[in-house]
């Protein structure tokens, strides 16, 4: 009976596994996971599931292929051409079934709709973690760890030697020194850890829409990264001619005005890493979004040095998302383009709406960086 709820649970899993690649390009661009996210499940409203079945009816019900009719009648009809629209019934109409996904699961069936490659970690990391491997049998031990098998043929074995077993009564009784336990060691092994650095535009040109992209794009951008590294933290910068670092709420919900300095984010950025994230130790992925605008050429400039001689150097790769906005120039990119153009630790993407949003994840995880 267990066998058999076992097959039809992991059926069932694939079912669901199927919606959710089927209908995947529809979260993605309408945020419908947004919301449900806890802390390692999200929870996924897809169509209701039915398992078909074969249903037989009466004999002589007629149908095709039995009874009165001539060629060109409908088939299941009462031989009246045309008809009427049906009327408003009284039934309950479909309803989606939500079911509970893995964060992990979910960024598995991403990379299999996207093709996203495996990420190669940059270095072997100094971060070191401490687990305990189950490494052989011993005498003493907690009861917790008694080694049940080893046990029992450690006292199948003494009574035997003794002749105390009778093939007619099996039955094996442990003494104290028949007992044995399970041994471990613990190992020190390096983590692959990582961090992501968002970095927005918040001047007035970046209204609620275009930072509704940004949240959903950054979802999927942490549930893949997730499932690469065991160890993932993000940070926050969000910046208009000046830059700060503030908590996620915040970064996807403040809108100021004024002008936009881009380099003032870069700056913070890189103090960012210089203060707690050594490259030796850590896979480093800055993200910036932004509609394009800047102050001046001159601190276009300035960001480009600063890519060039602090941050690259330093980071996996750099991505930089364009949001399109009606207020935004969409300056920047080109100017990151024609710099950066044949760097392929620069990652640029132009996200013209939510429906650009797999597209642009496709640009940023999609080259295994």
């Amino acid at each position: 009976m267990s066998l058999k709820i076992d097959q039809d649970h992991s059926r069932f899993r694939a079912i669901v596994r199927g919606k959710i690649r089927e209908n995947l390009k529809k979260y993605i661009s309408h945020g419908e996971l947004l919301g449900r996210k806890g802390k390692d499940l999200v929870s996924i409203p897809i169509p209701q599931i039915d398992i078909p079945r074969f249903r037989y009816g009466d004999k002589q019900q007629g149908g095709a292929g039995q009874g009165d009719g001539d060629v060109g009648d409908p088939v299941g009809g009462d031989g009246e051409e045309g008809g009427e629209g049906k009327q408003a019934g009284s039934d309950a109409g479909e309803h989606s079934l939500e079911v509970d996904v893995s964060l992990d699961e979910l960024a598995s069936i991403l990379g299999e709709e996207l093709e996203l490659p495996d990420i190669q970690d940059k270095g072997k990391s100094k971060l070191i973690n401490a687990k305990d491997r189950y490494t052989g049998v011993r005498r003493v031990g907690p009861e917790s760890l008694r080694h049940f098998r080893r046990t029992y043929r450690e006292a199948l074995k003494r009574q035997i030697s003794m002749g105390a077993y009778s093939p007619d009564s099996p039955v094996v009784v442990p003494i104290p020194d028949d007992k044995r336990y399970r041994s471990w060691k613990t190992e020190a092994e390096p983590v692959a850890n990582a961090v992501i650095i968002y970095m927005m535009d918040v001047s007035g040109s970046m209204g609620d829409e275009q930072k509704e992209i940004v949240r959903i794009e950054s979802f999927w951008i942490d549930a893949w990264l997730q499932r690469q590294y065991k160890g993932l933290e993000s940070r926050y910068i969000i910046h208009d001619a000046v830059a700060r670092e503030v908590d996620r709420d915040t970064f996807f919900h403040t809108r100021e005005s004024g002008g936009t300095m881009i380099s003032s984010a870069y700056k913070l950025c890189n103090t960012l890493i210089d203060d707690h994230y050594p490259p030796e130790e850590w896979n480093i992925y800055p993200f910036h979004f932004s509609d394009g605008d800047n102050w001046s050429m001159d601190d276009t400039l300035s960001c480009v040095d600063l890519m060039k001689q602090k941050l690259l150097p330093r980071v996996n790769m750099f991505a930089y998302g364009q949001v399109e906005s009606p207020y935004g120039s969409g300056q920047f990119i080109k100017d990151l383009r024609d710099h950066f153009g044949k760097d392929d630790r620069v990652v640029t993407s132009e996200i013209r709406d939510k429906d650009a949003i797999v597209g642009s994840i496709k640009d940023f995880l999609g080259k295994g960086k």
